[in-house]
């Protein structure tokens, strides 16, 4: 199903498809009722979409082309390499820090994944209000923490404890749980709950 909702946002948001477009509107929503949901305005301000291509999947949508493919979640996160193995690629080659938060439900199973800040070769600067907002949105159950280290190693540093820490505590306010914090270096990753940090 995935692959026809990409050739439909394809063919919808530009003359000529582009991949990397189309993997940025899926990544910041997932699932068609995500999409329904987005307004012109968020659609226009991802890079390459425009306002032509916004108003053009706005009005789609409207008439449901889109809204009959399933939108169940499909994969199930229950370990660390699960993590590791759904987002590694997506890592690869970065030469700066993302942060990235995947959403889950009451299951476990991911409703989608999303790139909350970007920083430096050796630092990404997230704040709280970030992660959950975009939490929120989903109506997620509960989260998942993702970072890179360019350097390649994935040890934590202080700073990673630190934001750990954060996450978790406005997580407990909000009701949206902070099950891990995973860290990628190259070709192998760290996990901040097994190492006893959460």
């Amino acid at each position: 199903m995935l692959i026809d909702f990409k050739s439909l946002l394809s063919n919808f948001i530009c003359e000529k498809p582009d991949s990397y477009i189309v993997d940025q509107i899926l990544s910041r929503f997932p699932t068609p009722r995500d999409l329904v949901n987005a307004s012109e305005l968020e659609l226009e301000s991802i890079k390459g979409v425009g306002k032509v291509g916004a108003r053009k999947l706005v009005a789609a949508l409207k008439f449901g082309p889109i809204i009959s493919l399933s939108t169940e979640p499909t994969i199930r996160v229950k370990t660390p390499e699960d993590v590791y193995k759904l987002l590694k690629s997506t890592f690869l080659h970065l030469e700066k820090e993302h942060f990235v938060s995947i959403f889950l439900n009451s299951k476990n199973m991911v409703l989608g994944w999303e790139t909350v800040s970007i920083g430096s070769l050796n630092a990404c600067i997230v704040h709280p209000r970030e992660v959950f907002n975009a939490a929120i949105k989903r109506r997620s159950a509960s989260i998942i923490c993702v970072h890179n280290h360019p350097s390649g190693n994935p040890d934590p540093s202080n700073e990673d404890i630190e934001i750990t820490k954060r996450l978790m505590a406005a997580g407990e306010i909000i009701g949206i749980e902070m099950l891990d914090h995973i860290i990628i270096g190259h070709a192998h990753y760290i996990s901040l709950k097994e190492r006893g940090f959460m």
